[in-house]
């Protein structure tokens, strides 16, 4: 048994937490995890996407090489490249995973839809709810042949459709592949189709109230527990609309499905005011980091794995699957546990953010020059967090605390040594400053950007 796939396909979903196949309908994430190996205990390295991706598809976390953002050499593309392996990527307009920022390294086709040059494209870049209002009016009129969404606001289905197109041009050959989508519609705004709300919701009249939700959040009218349950409900939706494309996605690979290692994880999570704010500002509690990790292989034994992983451990998993070197990549892989269903061995996972004058400071620091690193180090059931400017502790005990809320440094039954450890590591390796000018990208780019709310 070697382990060794001739394809893999790796899903991420933005923003996706930990917790939401809990609260969603995801037939398609369920059948994965039933017959994959999904990792209970598994952490993104930062809390938002510029922070997290150079671990998922790079060799270094961020900041280790010049204190900037972006993904550096070697890529997981790049090696796979190397090794004769066919490779596409598509990103449903996230700015931050862009060649500006290298992430189409190693692609043989790569498109990230952030093409925004025309007049109505930028007025909806600028104001990304009018793309909901759109998709609720558009949809009694206009109908598509497969039965699919009706408005693509979140460019979900030109992910779909190029993945698709990948795939078959794919068929029949003997050459492996490495295909990676990433979904956009679990970020704010939160605006899925009305079928797939109907489905979550038992409320008449749930999206325009629900967009009215959004409407109150975007004029800063305040944001109450039940405004957040609304956008929450609204977030549910989009996980099952992100479940129905991943299922046809899977559905492209006829027969090679049996010879194609699927993995499906987050980028980072979301937070519904469990520490007093929504979306993903600058802070590393579990809603921000525990992001859902499943690796579905021909030969996995299959279950769950307790052990605390993190989302390094994805291009060395992919590239141990697919027959490559993993020298110069940070992560180890999982691939043995997968395969053999054994814990694996692993030190604390460590987080990074970076923090301004605020938590809600805009635009939100992309630079280690911007503001103040925060850093956490996580086991199967600890969290630790520091702030070394402030020297600034705090420890949860998530087995008896899973939200997080009881401040309990210094507890002595944690193995505070090992954690401490793991984060002064974390921050040693922090590379240069970043003041280079790398967090400034182009006007098309930073025009997505604001449309995600990084202004």
């Amino acid at each position: 048994m070697t382990g060794e796939v001739a394809g893999t396909i790796l899903v991420t979903v933005d923003s996706l937490r930990a917790d939401a196949r809990s609260r969603a309908e995801t037939p398609t994430l369920d059948s994965l995890a039933d017959r994959g190996t999904e990792f209970e205990h598994a952490y993104a390295h930062g809390n938002w996407t510029p922070f997290s991706f150079p671990s998922i598809l790079g060799g270094s976390h961020v900041f280790e090489d010049d204190g900037a953002i972006g993904v550096a050499s070697p890529t997981l593309a790049d090696r796979l490249a190397d090794e004769g392996v066919r490779t596409g990527g598509f990103n449903a307009a996230n700015g931050f995973l862009t060649t500006h920022w290298d992430y189409d390294d190693g692609f043989d086709e790569y498109d990230a839809f952030t093409d925004t040059n025309s007049w109505l494209g930028r007025k909806l870049a600028a104001h990304p709810t009018v793309q909901g209002w759109l998709q609720v009016g558009a949809s009694p009129f206009r109908r598509r042949d497969d039965d699919r969404e009706r408005v693509d606001a979140s460019r979900m289905l030109d992910v779909e459709d190029r993945a698709v197109e990948f795939l078959d041009e794919a068929d029949g050959g003997d050459q492996p592949f490495f295909l990676w989508l990433h979904y956009m519609d679990t970020h704010t705004p939160y605006v899925p189709a009305p079928r797939h709300l109907k489905a979550t919701t038992e409320r008449r009249g749930a999206m325009l109230g629900m967009l009215y939700a959004h409407l109150r959040v975007g004029l800063g009218a305040g944001v109450s527990d039940g405004t957040a349950a609304e956008l929450h409900t609204l977030y549910d939706a989009t996980v099952r609309q992100v479940d129905g494309s991943i299922e046809r996605v899977l559905d492209a690979l006829g027969e090679r499905r049996d010879d194609t290692m699927v993995v499906v994880a987050g980028d980072h999570g979301e937070e519904f005011l469990e520490h007093g704010h929504l979306a993903h500002y600058p802070k590393l509690y579990d809603e921000l980091a525990h992001v859902p990790l499943i690796v579905d292989h021909p030969e996995g034994a299959g279950g769950n794995v307790s052990t605390a992983v993190g989302l390094a451990d994805v291009p060395a998993t992919v590239l141990d699957a697919m027959g490559a070197s993993t020298e110069g990549f940070n992560g180890e892989s999982v691939l043995d546990a997968v395969v053999s269903g054994e814990e694996p061995d692993r030190e604390p996972v460590t987080s990074i953010a970076v923090r301004g004058d605020s938590v809600t400071q805009q635009p939100i620091p992309r630079r280690l020059a911007d503001g103040r690193p925060l850093v956490s180090a996580r086991d199967d059931r600890w969290t630790y967090i520091f702030d070394p400017e402030r020297d600034d502790h705090e420890l949860y005990d998530r087995e008896r605390d899973p939200g997080e809320q009881e401040d309990v440094y210094p507890e002595s039954r944690a193995p505070l040594d090992a954690l401490v450890s793991a984060a002064h590591d974390r921050l040693d390796a922090l590379g240069g400053n970043g003041d280079d000018g790398e967090g400034d990208a182009p006007d098309d780019v930073e025009r997505q950007l604001a449309a995600l709310g990084y202004r």
